[in-house]
């Protein structure tokens, strides 16, 4: 025997060794071809780049880069230019955004549907006309968020029947335009526009225009915007040009134009007067050196109380009046000092005078309570009337002189004495500097303050005093205001943005319109006098005439002046008109106006006018002020704004945060790398080009991958329903990336279960079916609900009601119940019954309706994919619509009268509140889908036992299990057993689910008491926090509250734990049992 056993010890042994030996081999060769899977990709890594230096840097994966998606091959469009689309190749498995997206916008245009037809037939009209973005623009998140609205609104119109016309056009822009093709000339010519002459430099805009000007609407395009591309206008075309002629000579004709010198903001580096809106303000908190545009590298005081001495004249030495200001170099423009009337300090100075230390002049100390708070500063204000509003009407009041210290670029002129020549923040330094030496100086202190920008420059605006063109709004503010207030005009919200319509009309101002540029509509206004006679005063009215030609001009001067025509000397104005001027014709400028066209008694007025809430005044209000004044008619009937796009951490939207985002980014994708080069071509500096790295690593970590068109238009519809700001979080994009997909895998897997089906006509599609199961009775229910929460969603312009309609229909009905409930019926094959083929074939009707109706929900918001899908869905043999953009919307009416079916929703609600118990008890014991145990529905109310019988088949499918029967437990209670996993789903239904045999009790049990361990932890932290001494004083209401709920929860998740794990330990102790 001893023997025999030492072999058998010897063979046991080999065996171990020879598996130890296995191992070390196996896991030898697993190192090795690790290290040869890592040399391969170094090597790849090389070529790639060997590749790319090659090919002059260009990256051949940029596509794979930016998608994120290395297996998709990059799509190749090869359908001809306005050609349908060919589908007949099979259906792709997954979503690929460039490949849906392809040709079907040259198709929808060449067949000609955003063109309203020839004749309305009676049909409704609906109008909008585009706000025209700058012609130098390029698409970024407003304007996606604009024509996102604005499509899904005249998508949904145009299905619903209307005649519908969306008129596309640009602003020419005249800063932004004008300082962009100054900088390419300087750049590549190193000339400026004074140097060609302003007809030549006109024309090279003009040049420009029609090279880049197109950029804007081939992103439009991009979007799938269903613009009438037939009437696209510019506002410096030939007809939007007469318009703006008509306007000026009408308005100068009846006073409501007139010329005079008043204060306007300044952009010094522009040289031209810039709108409020141009303004960009920003806080300065404590004194800083900023650089300003024109003064090369150096540094100037900001945010900084300078102040010094005016002499008492005919007073002691000690007699004299310390004023402060953060302009210190404006001084030299000081006319007066003002004091409180009733200051026991400066009553002895009363009608006295100060000595101006630079300028030969003596400075009246005036007394003026509106002014000065002789509580605030010094007690004493400095006055100066031409540059500084609140001095301006000091002036006014007090008669006081207006001195002009600047010319226009920003230098200090004659008047600013030996500092004349200077650049005016040069003279700030040099001002204090001979403040101190003369002994004036008596120091400075911080002082927080807004510094307003030129939006356009990045210079420091000034309020400046000049000549210029201005329009008396009151009268028709009246109007525009009496609008609102009888309902003829709605404002949507009404809140708060009504309030701010009439606080701004209600005390408007008189509106600056001319322009120191030569980019624009020139003024049609000329300064008129006898030839031998001296020029005229140019801020005088009186001194000008207006009129479309030069001829008219001359005419009307002669008769002005009463002189022949020979005799009068004609100089038409330099300056041209404020591109708001323009923009406030659009809406009737674009349909012909001053002539009565076609189009213009067709199309105006229009419906509906969708912008910004930020320039509800500066062009919303102009637009209803000269077309009231100008047609007799407002120019819209509705007004909507839609509120400010900003960062998902409710940031502006700014470029040195990094948090800017290009729409076309969202759409392709694009890389964190990527992401940072789009920093470096801008203007930020080093700092500021570091911060912003920062944020988008902080914010897109792996950069943005590819959403397609799609789902950014409906990501940014399904915000249109916060108040003034969108808080835009990509994430919430790319989740409807994933929509697309499902759509996408919804409609392929239906495809392939449709086939022989044959979809009702529209004119029986309605009638009752008797072979429809109560699971399809309820999906067409919820799509007629549907459908009515789309439709108000839309008619009230809260979108985000349609786009969670359309969305809650498609991912939590058809696709999470129906496509689940149906699939023991679309497997039936032509052996089965004609009982079971009849009901396959009525589940085939009602999934092709909720295809076909879903993705006409849809389409406003998602052109692109609904059209694909659509386009290969079998279609009604009476279907009139080529496209699914003029297909008809679902008819709420129609389908509440068809289908509406509360019983069956409630019956389903039934069902669905026990598959997510079921479903959560699955989860708790760690079940995966393949592992389908039984289930039991313990009830004790007999209508729920009626209303859920016929649908436990589809419960049993929606839960994965292998078979569903219900208990009827009316005649008392059931006792269940350790081998079913129990939940209450109502005090009258119980369900029980079979687990034993497809878990390890003792996994369950660990991992229960992991999470037990790890939330009574959590729970203790909080708990201990709340126990302090200053906690019940100290912490406000609301976050006791808080607290308070958080551990209510977490006590109610540890009694969950404690339940699951009795329920495990008996689990096992039963299996132990059984063994």
């Amino acid at each position: 025997a001893a023997p025999a056993a030492s072999a058998e010890l010897d063979a046991a042994a080999a065996e171990k060794l020879a598996k130890r030996e296995a191992k070390k081999a196996a896991k030898a060769a697993k190192i090795a071809a690790a290290k040869a899977k890592k040399e391969a990709r170094e090597a790849a890594q090389k070529a790639k780049a060997a590749a790319k230096a090659a090919n002059g840097g260009d990256d051949d994966d940029d596509n794979k880069k930016k998608s994120g998606k290395d297996d998709i091959p990059e799509f190749v469009n090869t359908t001809p230019a306005g050609e349908k689309k060919d589908l007949t190749a099979e259906m792709a498995s997954s979503y690929h955004p460039p490949a849906v997206e392809a040709a079907w916008y040259a198709w929808w245009q060449k067949q000609g549907y955003f063109t309203p037809t020839a004749e309305a037939n009676g049909r409704p009209k609906y109008v909008i006309v585009i706000p025209p973005p700058n012609v130098t623009g390029s698409l970024h998140l407003g304007h996606a968020l604009t024509n996102s609205v604005q499509d899904a609104l005249v998508r949904w119109r145009r299905m619903k029947g209307d005649d519908v016309l969306w008129v596309p056009g640009t602003d020419h822009a005249g800063i932004a335009t004008q300082r962009v093709v100054e900088k390419r000339m300087w750049n590549d010519s190193k000339q400026t526009r004074h140097d060609l002459g302003r007809t030549d430099f006109v024309k090279k805009v003009w040049e420009w225009k029609e090279m880049y000007g197109s950029k804007i609407y081939n992103q439009l395009r991009r979007l799938g915007s269903s613009l009438d591309w037939t009437r696209t206008a510019f506002t410096m075309d030939d007809n939007l040009s007469a318009a703006v002629t008509e306007c000026f000579v009408r308005f100068f004709e009846e006073g409501l134009i007139y010329r005079a010198d008043r204060l306007v903001n300044w952009c010094c580096t522009l040289e031209t007067a810039i709108s409020d809106i141009e303004v960009e303000y920003i806080d300065i908190e404590k004194p800083v050196q900023r650089k300003v545009p024109g003064h090369g590298d150096k540094t100037y005081p900001f945010g900084v109380l300078d102040k010094f001495a005016y002499k008492v004249i005919g007073g002691s030495d000690d007699d004299e009046l310390v004023v402060a200001t953060t302009r210190i170099e404006t001084m030299l423009g000081d006319t007066a000092v003002a004091v409180h009337p009733d200051d026991e300090r400066y009553k002895k100075y009363h009608g006295k005078k100060l000595k101006h230390p630079f300028v030969d002049r003596e400075i009246p100390i005036i007394l003026d309570s509106v002014l000065v708070d002789m509580n605030f500063g010094t007690g004493a204000v400095k006055v100066t009337p031409a540059h500084d509003p609140n001095d301006y009407a000091t002036g006014k009041r007090h008669n006081l002189e207006f001195i002009n210290i600047l010319n226009r670029n920003g230098t200090f002129n004659e008047n600013g004495g030996e500092f004349a020549g200077m650049k005016r923040f040069d003279v700030r330094l040099a001002i204090i500097g001979k403040f101190k030496e003369m002994g004036l100086y008596r120091g400075k202190e911080p002082n927080p303050m807004r510094l307003g920008l030129c939006s356009r420059s990045g210079d420091v605006v000034e309020p400046f005093l000049t000549p210029q063109w201005w329009v008396d709004c009151k009268d028709m503010a009246a109007e525009a205001v009496k609008a609102v207030r009888t309902g003829e005009l709605e404002i949507v919200p009404a809140h708060p943005h009504t309030n701010t319509w009439y606080h701004w009309l209600e005390n408007v101002q008189d509106w600056c319109i001319s322009r120191q540029l030569w980019w624009g509509h020139r003024i049609p206004a000329y300064l008129i006098s006898i030839k031998g006679d001296p020029i005229p005063d140019d801020a005088e009215t009186k001194n000008w005439v207006s009129a479309p030609t030069v001829e008219e001009a001359r005419a009307k001067a002669a008769k002005k002046l009463g002189v022949p025509e020979d005799d009068v000397v004609l100089t038409q104005d330099e300056d041209v008109l404020d591109t708001w001027f323009s923009s406030g014709l659009f809406p009737f400028s674009v349909f012909g106006w001053p002539r009565e066209t076609d189009d213009f008694k067709r199309f105006f007025p229009t419906s509906v006018l969708e912008t910004g809430h930020d320039i509800l005044f500066f062009w919303v209000a102009r637009m209803v002020m000269m077309s009231q004044k100008l047609t007799g008619k407002l120019p819209f009937k509705q007004v909507l704004l839609h509120a400010m796009v900003r960062d998902a951490h409710n940031r502006k939207m700014s470029k040195s945060l990094g948090n800017v985002i290009d729409p076309l980014h969202c759409i392709e994708g694009i890389s964190l790398e990527d992401l940072h080069e789009t920093l470096k071509s801008g203007n930020l500096g080093e700092s500021e080009i570091k911060k912003a790295i920062a944020g988008q690593k902080a914010d897109y970590p792996k950069g943005i991958p590819e959403c397609g068109t799609d789902a950014l238009r409906f990501g940014l519809c399904s915000y249109m329903s916060q108040g003034r700001s969108i808080n835009l979080d990509v994430n919430r994009v790319v989740a409807y990336r994933h929509f697309c997909n499902k759509l996408w895998n919804a409609t392929r897997f239906a495809l392939t279960h449709l086939e022989g089906a044959e979809p009702s006509p529209h004119k029986t599609l309605y009638d009752e079916d008797t072979n429809r199961t109560g699971i399809e009775n309820w999906l067409l229910s919820r799509l007629a609900a549907a459908t009515a929460t789309s439709e108000n969603g839309l008619a009230s312009f809260q979108l985000a009601e349609a786009t969670d309609a359309a969305y809650n229909f498609w991912m939590h009905e058809l696709c999470a119940v129906f496509l689940e409930a149906i699939k023991p019926w679309v497997y039936i094959d032509d052996s089965a019954s004609d009982e079971a083929k009849a009901r396959k074939a009525s589940v085939q009707r009602t999934l092709y309706t909720a295809l076909d109706m879903g993705l006409r929900l849809l389409h406003p918001f998602m052109p692109f994919v609904t059209e694909e899908l659509w386009q290969r869905l079998p279609h009604r043999p009476d279907e009139p619509a080529e496209s699914l953009m003029m297909a008809a919307f679902p008819d709420t009416d129609v389908l509440n009268k068809a289908w509406s079916n509360k019983q069956a929703e409630e019956d389903v609600k039934l069902m669905n509140s026990l598959a997510d118990q079921v479903r959560s008890l699955r989860g708790e014991y760690r079940l995966t889908p393949k592992q389908k145990p039984t289930l039991t529905v313990h009830m004790t109310d007999a209508d729920e036992i009626k209303r859920l019988t016929p649908l436990l088949e589809t419960l049993g499918e929606l839960t994965w299990t292998s078979s569903v029967s219900i208990l009827d437990a009316t005649a008392g209670a059931v006792k269940s057993n350790t081998t079913q996993a129990c939940v209450g789903v109502s005090t009258s239904i119980e369900v029980r689910l079979t687990v034993k045999g497809f878990v390890n009790p003792d996994a369950l049990i660990k991992t229960a008491q992991t999470r037990q361990k790890k939330m009574q932890a959590k729970r203790d932290h909080l708990y201990k926090s709340t126990q302090t001494v200053y906690y019940d004083d100290k912490t406000p209401d609301e976050v006791k509250k808080s607290n308070q709920e958080t551990l209510d929860s977490f006590d109610a998740q540890l009694l969950a734990f404690e339940k699951s794990i009795k329920n495990f330990e008996a689990l096992k102790q039963e299996a132990s049992d059984d063994n």
